[in-house]
């Protein structure tokens, strides 16, 4: 065989592309490890800033809560019969330093309670969105008896009509 020298220089041009194909692999891993930190920093971005902060300590809503008394009401009813309304609610404190303000000043948010519920009739508390009218009504009620952000919520343990 007749050897023309023209492997010499396939061989030189193969071996050239080596050590290029070696340079571009570390070039395309840290371009593709930027795009990764710019779409991680960006569904941050987006998704991230509603997620509770870290240092946020969670509070146990067993210590926040306040049992307010059952409440038995008579409604009021143009016809004369007696309906009666049982109401047991639980407020929810805004924090644990609100708690003792809540229970000392309880019996200010009964006396506030009682011609509320007294004056309802029987149809103002058919359907949920009556509820909810009932429940909101309350939590103004606390807002004044309480002071401004001392309750969160009130909830609904029973509310029964007769």
């Amino acid at each position: 065989m007749i050897d023309s020298g023209d492997d010499d220089i396939d061989d030189r041009q193969a071996g050239d592309a080596e050590p290029e194909r070696r340079r571009r692999g570390p070039l395309i891993a840290a371009i593709a490890g930027l795009l990764l930190l710019l779409l991680g920093g960006g569904a941050y971005a987006l998704f991230g800033r509603n997620a509770a902060p870290a240092a946020a300590k969670p509070v146990d809503s067993d210590k926040v809560m306040v049992d307010v008394p059952a409440l038995i009401v008579s409604l009021h009813t143009s016809d004369g019969r007696p309906h009666l309304l049982k109401l047991h609610v639980i407020l929810l404190a805004a924090d644990t330093d609100k708690v003792a303000q809540v229970r000392t000043r309880l019996p200010l948010y009964i006396d506030a309670l009682q011609p509320f519920l007294h004056e309802l009739r029987p149809d103002d508390l058919n359907g949920s969105a009556a509820v909810f009218r009932v429940k909101e009504e309350m939590l103004s009620r606390a807002a004044d008896a309480f002071g401004d952000g001392a309750v969160r919520d009130v909830l609904i343990q029973d509310l029964i009509q007769q």
